[in-house]
């Protein structure tokens, strides 16, 4: 079970630094693949400060995620929003549909 908690930690590290590496890039085209690096990166410190009872580190991954979870929601509503509007402007008058 250690080793298994082990590997969550530092793979969790992992995603949360290359999630930080993507955001760093110029063309920004992976940046939202970011958010769920750091969502699913700060999940597995948190279980891994959880289980060493890492407690101060276990609360701030766990803002970590919730974070993360809030920009994914306000980007997906963001762009069904966006979605939407464009929709209703793309239609003629007088045209069924």
């Amino acid at each position: 079970m250690k080793l298994l908690i082990d590997i969550f930690g530092w793979f969790g590290s992992g995603l949360v630094v290359l999630a930080y590496a993507i955001s760093s890039l110029e063309g920004r085209k992976y940046t939202r693949y970011g958010k769920y690096l750091n969502l699913f990166g700060g999940f597995l410190i948190a279980i891994n400060c959880y289980y060493y009872n890492a407690f101060p580190s276990f609360a701030t991954n766990v803002l970590w995620c919730i974070i993360a979870t809030l920009t994914i929601y306000k980007t997906k509503k963001n762009r069904y929003k966006k979605n939407k509007d464009h929709s209703i402007l793309r239609k003629k008058p007088g045209l069924k549909y």
